[in-house]
């Protein structure tokens, strides 16, 4: 259906970061036809108008790490280290999944990106049964690369998560051959060692060579914490981030969760290799990892984006609580105006689309690219009455000013109502499934 999306404070993100005060996009089919002043559009045709007024029309958000397979394990793994996260916790948990779980988690949380916004995600799944996630994900109609984690070794991995490297490398094979593509399209594979700690070298070397015959990305965590640091340099002598290098993750088509602890010859080096780096601030914060250098990032050049991590060390997946966290926080890092707000607001919408390897796509708004956008009420009693529009899109609004979502032309949240998800199904569903898991998992 063509849509109009008329008279609102469109936030381009484009290569002239161009705010039009009143303008108006048109939707045609799965793309952006026209973007510009309100009333100059060619409307011949128009089946659908949306008034914007009041709103900003901004590009659909990216967050760029996220675990779906996580979602119903929120608020089971409170006030624990990373590591002790993991080990008593996370990996029982996702250990005791099935694919019935496993939908009902996806959805969930899909639901909640979704309803505040989002419409690209990076994701990392478990070791078993993926294809639930998957199919998730084109059922709910988000844009989304995903893959199933990767783990053949590890103190304190269960059995259930343990893997042969030869099954784990041909399982994220099969798996990336059957789901790319999906989704008329919105559906990508990104091979997930997990972290070099629950990953042998032939592991990771065999995901990064299949991954570049096919020029997939490659996802996985890398200097979260203090700990898990320490850890590796018992292990091997030297970061992970090296080791990531010498066993091939580095470059483009790589993305490194996290990099709290990087230092400063670590960062030159990601950045002239053109490794992406994923700042998961509000996760950093509640594992105590630490607040990571993105105003060194920057300085670098490497490229950044923004992701909510997993809701049991967040505990939400909503990319208006991490865009906030990251411009407050890098002020006290590092002096205020470190990450100005249209700085971060480009993190979340061009800059993540970059880091994925999908700015010809989505993340900014302008004619010929898909149709990701969402329209966002810039009238509440929190926002009003005036001042910069990225002031208050990164410090004032939220995932409930969220009135309408498109992904790929589609709208898939229409006056905050979800269109593919029926969301009171969803969360009955997820709170079964969470029950099962923990009795399962026997925690």
């Amino acid at each position: 259906m063509d849509t109009l999306i008329r008279g609102g404070t469109v936030v381009t993100c484009d290569g002239q970061d161009r705010v039009i005060e009143r303008g108006d996009v048109l939707v045609r089919g799965r793309d952006i036809a026209f973007v510009g002043a309100e009333g100059d559009a060619e409307t011949r045709g128009l089946t659908r108008v949306i008034d914007a007024g009041g709103c900003a029309v901004i590009p659909g958000l990216v967050q760029a790490h996220v675990h779906l397979c996580q979602v119903i394990m929120r608020g089971m793994a409170e006030d624990l280290p990373l590591l002790e996260w993991l080990r008593r916790r996370i990996w029982p948990l996702e250990a005791a999944h099935d694919e019935k779980t496993l939908t009902a988690s996806a959805e969930l949380g899909l639901a909640e990106a979704m309803l505040g916004g989002t419409t690209t995600v990076l994701d990392m799944g478990t070791v078993r049964a993926h294809d639930a996630v998957m199919d998730a994900c084109a059922r709910s109609g988000v844009r989304a690369l995903s893959g199933k984690a990767m783990m053949d070794r590890g103190e304190g991995v269960p059995a259930g998560l343990r893997e042969s490297t030869r099954a784990s490398l041909d399982e994220s094979e099969r798996l990336a051959r059957a789901w790319r593509g999906a989704g008329d399209g919105r559906i990508g594979y990104a091979w997930a060692p997990r972290f070099v700690l629950s990953c042998s070298e032939a592991l990771v070397r065999g995901a990064a060579e299949r991954a570049a015959d096919v020029a997939d990305l490659v996802q996985t965590h890398a200097a979260e914490h203090a700990e898990e640091r320490d850890a590796v340099r018992r292990a091997y002598g030297e970061d992970d981030v090296c080791i990531l290098r010498r066993w091939g993750v580095s470059g483009p088509r790589a993305i490194l969760a996290h990099g709290v602890h990087l230092r400063e010859e670590e960062i030159a080096a990601l950045a002239r290799e053109g490794t992406r780096i994923v700042h998961c601030p509000s996760a950093n914060l509640k594992l105590g990892s630490g607040i990571a250098p993105v105003a060194a990032f920057d300085r670098s050049g490497l490229a950044l984006a923004l992701g909510a991590d997993g809701a049991p060390c967040n505990n939400n997946l909503d990319a208006w609580v991490e865009l906030r966290h990251a411009a407050l926080l890098a002020n006290v890092r590092t002096g205020v105006a470190s990450l100005g707000a249209r700085r971060a607001f480009r993190l979340a919408t061009i800059d993540g689309a970059r880091a994925l390897g999908l700015d010809a796509v989505t993340g900014s708004i302008a004619p010929g690219k898909r149709a990701d956008l969402a329209v966002v009420r810039l009238d509440g009693a929190h926002v009003e009455p005036g001042g910069d529009v990225f002031a208050k899109l990164v410090f004032a609004c939220g995932a409930r000013d969220v009135q309408h979502v498109f992904v790929d032309g589609r709208l898939v949240v229409k006056d905050r109502t979800h269109q593919t998800l029926d969301v009171d199904r969803v969360a009955a569903q997820a709170r079964a499934s969470a029950r099962n898991l923990v009795r399962r998992a026997g925690i």
